[in-house]
């Protein structure tokens, strides 16, 4: 029997019952001019065959080309099950980079851009329950214009800190049934103070005498049920009020996770729709310079990961090796991850959510390098499709939607002061409940931003000390050369540094084809007290509320990893581990 290649449910919190996964062999056609639709493409079977969901620049996929990949086409045919009679079937994508069409039967059902947000097809009068039907994909990509690519290189090899390119289907495909009335994405949101789980459910339509009914459980059983009207409000909302006995936070330490029911019942009381969800009970607060989880100090001991892999680039082989990156960064030391220039997928949050691993959900807004910078209308709109996705994961504690951005302030660069500040409220429009960094390292241009950082890849740990020294006068350590102002002012926010390390090792590469920050250690002993002292730095700060270290794994040719690209061994676990977990100085303030 063929083994469906990661055939997991792909959105682990908004499970239907039925579901059919499309990942496997899929027919496959490079189209180098990009010229596939007037040549026919649509209606002829392809040339190659590939394995979905993995790109077709990856191993895993069968075809490992790396070369630029204008456009490529997918088709392959699938039996609508008898058993969704009745029902309308959605076609699931989620993720396929970059500029996305897709036909069924001929018919075009949805097009999509952006490279790291899922996307969906209503076929409602193309196709019924127990019919064959074909689907046509057509993925275009663009390597040299502006654009969200996050680490994908815009050279034909990867060099420095950029990598292999992804192109086309990188995801999981799938197709669920639901009912001509039905519910979407919910959006779950804790209430600590009031103890209460509020989750509000966007509906398709409002039938009269819909109503929709939410239960939360524990171990123990049901611990609170609601239900409203459905048919007054275009996305009702049920507030679900936990019995203090039974209240329990989700925690590093403790992720408690509560179960979810949710239902969509008819006038008569019959259900018309359901699924299953989860939810954790967990506060993120301010309090001077120090950024709280539920009241606590909570030293943030994160790791840059890059989400990256040798055989599947973004896509992770398997559904383990989701949970081992995080069980590494857990045996290392780190208690959370940025996850950087990424929007990793949904299961890789639900496993983080399992493990009360705290992260940063980021955008991939790399590659709109240009003569000035720009950020057009797609990065608001690919961002705000991010948060959407990810906005009931309790493991996030912040949003940032840009890294590294520069220029000096003024001088003509007014369109990065309006596009910052527009991700800025975006992201603030669609959650209230966690900070938001503006933008990570180099140019802050939001004076309200709720945290401020810096980027410093300083090696000697003595003068990555002073470097770091003043912000105890108010006065951080900023990304900017001599004579340039890149930064609005600080106003005294939160502050961590939010990439540092970086330490280039691993014995036995050429140089040449390596890549690290500053001079490698000339021996481990040296590596354990660079690591050593540059943490140090940061947990003595009692004015610091974190840090992230470059980074989880070796990626490519960047050989700066606690792991090796293939997740081998580099390093001393325990040892690392000591270094971190000692109480860090602004965790010792009352």
């Amino acid at each position: 029997n063929e083994i469906m290649p990661r055939g997991e449910y792909p959105r682990p919190q908004f499970v239907r019952e039925q579901w059919l996964c499309l990942n496997g062999e899929w027919q496959f056609e490079i189209d180098a001019g990009n010229s596939g639709r007037q040549r026919g493409l649509i209606e002829r079977e392809l040339q190659e065959r590939i394995i979905v969901p993995f790109c077709p620049e990856s191993q895993l996929s069968g075809i490992e080309n790396t070369d630029f990949l204008n456009a490529v086409w997918y088709r392959r045919e699938a039996t609508i099950p008898k058993e969704w009679k009745g029902l309308t079937t959605l076609l699931h994508f989620q993720a396929c980079d970059y500029d996305t069409t897709v036909w069924v039967n001929g018919q075009e059902v949805v097009r999509h851009r952006g490279g790291f947000a899922p996307f969906s097809a209503n076929l409602e009068g193309i196709a019924k329950a127990g019919e064959t039907i074909t689907i046509v994909v057509r993925a275009r990509d663009t390597h040299s214009e502006p654009k969200p690519r996050g680490k994908q290189s815009q050279r034909y090899e990867n060099h420095a800190c950029l990598y292999t390119r992804t192109t086309g289907i990188w995801q999981t495909v799938w197709m669920e049934p639901v009912a001509p009335c039905h519910m979407k994405r919910p959006r779950i949101t804790p209430n600590v103070a009031r103890g209460t789980i509020r989750v509000h459910i966007p509906l398709s339509g409002n039938a009269k005498g819909l109503i929709l009914r939410c239960v939360l459980r524990d171990e123990r059983g049901q611990v609170a049920k609601a239900q409203v009207s459905a048919d007054a409000d275009f996305a009702p909302e049920v507030e679900l009020n936990i019995p203090e006995a039974r209240r329990r936070l989700w925690s590093i330490k403790d992720p408690f996770l509560y179960d979810l029911d949710i239902e969509l019942l008819n006038a008569k009381g019959a259900v018309v729709d359901k699924f299953k969800s989860y939810a954790g009970l967990r506060s993120v607060t301010i309090d001077g310079k120090a950024i709280k989880l539920n009241g606590q100090t909570v030293f943030q001991r994160l790791v840059l990961d890059q989400g990256y892999y040798p055989d599947g680039i973004m896509t992770a082989p398997s559904e383990e090796a989701l949970i081992a990156d995080i069980q590494m960064s857990l045996d290392a030391g780190f208690n959370g991850a940025r996850l950087h220039q990424k929007v990793f997928e949904e299961r890789f949050l639900y496993h983080c959510d399992k493990m009360g691993y705290i992260v940063w959900g980021e955008f991939p807004d790399w590659g709109s390098h240009s003569v000035k910078w720009q950020h057009d209308i797609t990065f608001s709109t690919q961002w705000s499709e991010a948060i959407e996705r990810d906005y009931s994961h309790p493991a996030i504690v912040g949003w940032c939607p840009l890294n590294e951005t520069w220029e000096p302030l003024g001088e003509g660069i007014e369109t990065l002061d309006d596009s910052t500040r527009a991700l800025f409220l975006a992201t603030k429009a669609i959650d209230q409940t966690r900070p938001v960094l503006d933008a990570s390292g180099y140019s802050h241009r939001v004076v309200e931003t709720d945290v401020y950082d810096c980027h410093d890849y300083e090696q000697v740990p003595e003068k990555f000390k002073a470097n770091q020294a003043p912000l105890a006068d108010g006065k951080p350590f900023q990304n900017e050369p001599k004579n340039q102002t890149w930064n609005v002012p600080y106003r005294g926010q939160p502050f961590f540094v939010s990439e540092f390390g970086g330490i280039w090792w691993r014995p036995g590469t050429d140089i040449s084809t390596s890549w690290g920050y500053g001079e490698r250690p000339k021996t481990i002993e040296e590596f354990y007290e660079r690591f050593e002292g540059l943490c140090n730095a940061l947990l003595d700060d009692p004015n610091m509320f974190g840090y992230c270290y470059t980074q989880l794994t070796d990626v490519f040719l960047e050989e700066n990893g606690i792991y090796t690209f293939e997740r081998g061994l580099k390093f001393d676990l325990k040892r690392l581990k000591k270094i971190q977990t000692r109480k860090a100085a602004i965790e010792k303030k009352k």
